[in-house]
């Protein structure tokens, strides 16, 4: 199972986890990828100057923006969990 835990402290947040959040969920239900794909949120990842900060299993992703996280998401979840 991969693990994405996305940086709910102020900085990541206010600059876009917000809405990174529902983005999220919504491409786990798009693909059908609720039973190999959990979200959970952590507080500070220590690179605020970086954030938003993203993590998928042991990879951080930082300056993670709307714009391109569906591509992160396609190219992390779907080239092993093929549609």
């Amino acid at each position: 199972m991969k693990t994405i835990t996305v940086c709910m402290g102020s900085s990541c947040f206010s600059r876009g986890n917000s809405k990174n959040t529902q983005i999220i969920q919504n491409f786990i239900e798009e693909y059908n990828l609720s039973d190999s794909v959990q979200v959970r949120g952590c507080l500070c990842e220590g690179e605020c100057k970086h954030g938003p900060n993203i993590r998928i299993d042991d990879k951080l992703f930082s300056n993670v923006y709307s714009e391109g996280l569906i591509d992160l998401l396609q190219h992390e979840l779907l080239q092993e969990n093929p549609q």
